[in-house]
């Protein structure tokens, strides 16, 4: 049992030390490391000697909520997936819809929506789905419902990109939920979009909505769990 404990904290101990944190995340987690300290100096100098579970108890807490969200912050090393007559998933998370919608906001018509749905333990980087230009660029003030309400994706905060290229025209959203509270987003109209490069960030579980044309082939299945810049979306032929 030692062994294996031993063992276990060695892992997680080589996964803080080795992953990358995203730039997005420092403030974040400089604050919480701050919080962590102060909370923990306390206990230990106020509390130890006549509550010492109480103090073993707010250490505990306090790490953990502090490894969180370092690990909500991470960048994993991946091996991307390149391909010009592909769509890439945007971001990690679970396939929750594939259905086709009315979209009024950029094709004015019917397309095929797939969303995937980002939990806090998800990673929170966003990737391009493919390469082309950037023709549309859009902020929405809204709500925060939670993310798999169904009118979550034309009701809720939200950050819409269009990219064109040789194949065909595809709209991607990030959308803020009952915990997101930032959408970051680095793209501009006319910039070049590079298939499975960062263009965004959503902090605290959420979901990304992919819009493409009616006649696309879906690659993914409900409740299916992808990976940004990894998983195989849709399939232009």
């Amino acid at each position: 049992m030692i062994k294996y404990f031993s063992h276990r904290s060695n892992y997680i101990f080589a996964f803080f030390i080795t992953m990358t944190i995203h730039h997005e995340g420092y403030r974040t987690i400089g604050i919480t490391a701050l919080v962590f300290g102060i909370l923990n100096i306390l206990s230990f100098n106020f509390l130890s000697n006549k509550l010492p579970w109480l103090t073993i108890c707010i250490f505990v807490i306090t790490l953990f909520l502090l490894l969180f969200i370092i690990s909500f912050f991470r960048v994993p090393n991946r091996k991307l997936t390149i391909d010009e007559s592909k769509i890439i998933c945007p971001a990690d998370g679970k396939v929750v819809v594939i259905e086709e919608v009315i979209d009024e906001e950029f094709f004015k018509g019917k397309c095929l929506q797939v969303s995937v749905f980002m939990s806090p333990a998800n990673v929170h980087q966003n990737r391009h789905p493919m390469s082309g230009e950037v023709i549309y660029n859009q902020y929405h003030k809204g709500k925060y419902l939670v993310a798999w309400h169904p009118k979550s994706s034309t009701e809720n905060e939200r950050w819409s990109v269009a990219v064109k290229n040789k194949y065909g025209t595809i709209l991607y959203k990030q959308i803020a939920g009952a915990l997101a509270r930032r959408i970051c987003n680095y793209t501009k109209v006319g910039q070049q979009a590079k298939q499975t490069e960062e263009y965004g960030f959503i902090k605290f579980g959420s979901r990304v909505d992919v819009l493409l044309p009616i006649g696309t082939k879906v690659n993914v299945q409900l409740n299916q769990v992808v990976q940004g810049g990894v998983t195989v979306l849709a399939s232009w032929v």
